[in-house]
């Protein structure tokens, strides 16, 4: 006989959880019960936000679902925003949080982190919320959540235990797995989009967060048709120097220019979200008239209308399509046409930007195979224009869709929990650090060697920009950064200070071979 803290434990290693995000309370001590015998490991963050980034920048690093501990009301409230981006962004977050005792929800009788309806707030944001009153049940939920997680569009998932059912004994509990995959590409809808592909003189490809796992069939196809491949920001890292990658945002004039000139295109994966097709809030983008989309969500799909569309996982259906193209005596303009298109977007980035690309293309020919996780800092906004990472799924940052500040920094210690094997590089500003600093203790108490990469421009420029460019007089903009360096010596963490970014090869590779958490702080005018 065990308890239903010490099932959910055994369930979730059943399900292949080796790692859980979250901060102990008096309303999850009995979901701790059976954690220190088992092979999950627990990491601490220092606020449930960041418990929520940790399980984000962990899943997309490793494909994995991330998985939150967290108390019922302010602990779960705490971590709402970081579930928020991972809705945004498809990750997929499962969060497991208690809530209290059955007889008294809803009543409002004063208790300890009482909501009026804790599960109802929670089901805005989570793609599902689920109380388990019986401990029955619990096998069948934690199933339906990683069926989702395996075969539809991922995102959070929130489920609740309330106080008196946490401790109940129960029978062994076992895990309800299942075969679920993505909607298999439909045969016939394939070989109409293979067909109207196949007859284009001058195809393109829009590569979305989507297709972040599908690189190889990407390629194929993208050679087959001798088409440019333009990624979003969520995609960068795939096809990496390649002569058909287009690495830059749909919101600049020359890939827009790019998307006209081009008699179909094919969408994988993109949900075509302003935050990378219309940044600047100029209307300038349309949704091309030939359009075939591929998405693993039919609600995405019925968004924006497409002259063909193809619900399925992006990767398989990538891999169909491609066989079932021959474009062998096709015209050979797809790489000039990509050229064109780089050197037209990088230009139009400005000198300014080009810097701060240039910063961040410093960090990755010195740590190659690099995972850069970025917050909202100029260095990311640039480079989420334009810029070529290495690495699929080594790019991504909170600067598009939900946007939250302070994402960076735990999800970086997330990332480099799930694949200790690559360097990873925490890109943030001297502002949103701010709102996750205290994460790098548990960066030193979970050995996750990350490098933090603070761009320090003393405030929030970019809103301060903002501010002067519609003539208000900037209010509130330029909160007073601290000696960075002195608090992670008080932390017990190495760092070194740059006067610009001269000299941060040299910094990053002695971060490296410290192999322990280090801070380099950038200066900047």
């Amino acid at each position: 006989m065990t308890t239903v803290g010490e099932a959910l434990i055994s369930l979730l290693e059943a399900h292949g959880v080796d790692t859980v995000f979250g901060i102990p309370g008096v309303h999850t001590v009995e979901l701790y019960r059976g954690l220190a015998g088992s092979r999950i490991r627990h990491i601490t963050p220092r606020h449930e936000q960041g418990a929520g980034f940790m399980a984000d920048g962990y899943a997309r690093a490793c494909g994995k679902p991330g998985v939150a501990f967290v108390i019922t009301g302010p602990g779960l409230t705490n971590t709402i925003t970081a579930m928020g981006q991972a809705r945004a962004d498809s990750v997929p977050m499962l969060v497991i949080s208690g809530v209290n005792a059955t007889p008294t929800l809803g009543l409002g009788l004063g208790y300890l982190h009482e909501l009026p309806d804790q599960q109802g707030m929670m089901a805005k944001v989570a793609a599902f919320s689920e109380r388990i009153t019986d401990p029955a049940r619990l096998p069948a939920v934690l199933g339906r959540a990683f069926d989702l997680f395996r075969s539809a569009r991922p995102g959070p998932v929130h489920i609740e235990i309330p106080l008196d059912v946490m401790g109940l004994p129960v029978e062994a509990l076992k895990a309800v797995s299942s075969a679920a995959q993505p909607r298999t590409p439909d045969p016939a809808t394939i070989q109409k989009a293979a067909a109207l592909l196949a007859g284009a003189g001058k195809p393109l490809l829009l590569a979305g967060g989507g297709a972040r796992h599908a690189e190889a069939p990407l390629r194929q196809l993208a050679e087959r048709l001798d088409a440019p491949v333009v990624q979003t920001a969520n995609a960068r890292g795939l096809m990496h120097g390649h002569a058909l990658t287009v690495p830059a945002s749909p919101s600049l004039k020359a890939v827009r220019a790019l998307i006209a000139d081009s008699d179909v295109i094919l969408a994988a994966g993109t949900e075509f979200g302003p935050t990378d097709y219309d940044m600047y809030g100029d209307g300038g983008f349309a949704v091309p008239a030939q359009l075939v989309r591929i998405d693993i969500d039919a609600g995405q799909l019925q968004r924006h209308p497409a002259t063909i569309a193809i619900e399925a996982d992006c990767g398989e259906a990538l891999e169909v399509l491609a066989a079932a193209i021959d474009r062998s005596k096709g015209p050979a303009s797809g790489a000039e046409r990509a050229a064109a298109a780089r050197l037209a977007a990088f230009a139009e980035i400005g000198p300014a930007m080009q810097a701060q690309v240039a910063a961040v293309e410093t960090i990755r020919a010195s740590l190659p195979g690099a995972i850069i996780v970025g917050d909202s800092t100029q260095p990311i906004y640039a480079a989420n224009l334009y810029y070529d990472h290495d690495r699929p799924s080594g790019w991504f940052n909170a600067a598009t869709g939900f946007g939250a500040l302070g994402y960076g920094p735990p999800a970086a210690i997330g990332a480099a929990l799930a694949v200790p094997s690559a360097p990873v590089v925490c890109l943030t500003g001297d502002g949103g650090f701010q709102f996750t600093l205290p994460e790098i203790a548990a960066a030193l108490d979970s050995e996750a060697p990350v490098t933090f990469v603070v761009w320090n421009n003393r405030g929030y420029r970019e809103i301060e920009t903002s501010m002067r460019d519609v003539g208000v007089e900037p209010v509130g903009v330029s909160p007073a950064p601290p000696d960075f360096c002195k608090l992670a010596d008080a932390y017990g963490i190495g760092s070194q200070k740059l006067q610009g970014p001269a000299g941060l090869a040299q910094a990053l590779g002695k971060a490296r071979a410290t192999k322990k958490p280090f801070l380099i702080e950038i200066s900047v005018e």
